[in-house]
């Protein structure tokens, strides 16, 4: 092959593999799915807004679903997976667990099988955790609450303690059903889950 066309199929090459860029899979409830938002005001796309300003080419994919247990989405996984084959996964699964009084164990069981399916892949896991209003019972909270930070722990995966970090006490920052954060509040979601990616997609 002469010099000229070789110089020419590495440069192909090279370009090519810039042209792809890594994908971050948003696997969640309906807190990322953009409940009760208009289109592109969710969290998951301000991301990908906050992803270009700070020099990534990543590409967002949100595959949330409203009203996913821990359960539903471990079933699903494995099919996204193989579909969009991310390089990251933001695991944002518990909180109707929670609402729905289920066990502990078995939500940490379920993100576990989660963490390790997508480390399998190839895919760095980020972990959000969720918290449950005081009328749940303190002991039913603390368990609850403790549960992702034992599960990000054992799996060595970062994790982001509390989605609705900073505003989980401001009723005027949540829609009318006191559950699902207004677009107001989206981009404060953004900051405290960046503050968990950033050094994951840098590491």
């Amino acid at each position: 092959m002469p010099l000229r066309s070789i110089v020419t199929f590495l440069f192909a090459i090279l370009l090519s593999g810039a042209a792809q860029a890594a994908t971050i899979l948003v696997w969640g409830d309906s807190l990322s799915a953009g409940y009760g938002l208009r289109p592109k005001e969710d969290w998951p796309t301000l991301l990908q807004t906050r992803l270009a300003r700070e020099g990534f080419r990543h590409t967002v994919i949100n595959a949330s679903v409203s009203g996913e247990t821990t359960a539903g989405g471990r079933t699903r996984l494995s099919a996204a997976l193989d579909r969009h084959n991310p390089d990251f996964l933001i695991l944002e699964l518990g909180a109707n667990d929670g609402l729905r009084g289920l066990q502990p164990a078995l939500m940490g069981e379920n993100l576990s099988a989660m963490i390790q399916a997508a480390r399998s892949k190839g895919a760095k896991v980020l972990l959000v955790g969720m918290q449950l209003p005081p009328n749940y019972g303190p002991a039913y909270t603390r368990r609850f609450q403790q549960t992702f930070a034992e599960v990000a722990r054992a799996e060595k995966v970062p994790l982001v303690p509390f989605l609705l970090d900073g505003f989980a006490d401001k009723p005027e920052l949540f829609q009318p059903d006191g559950i699902h954060p207004t677009a107001e509040a989206q981009p404060l979601i953004v900051e405290t889950v960046w503050k968990g990616l950033k050094a994951l997609l840098k590491g």
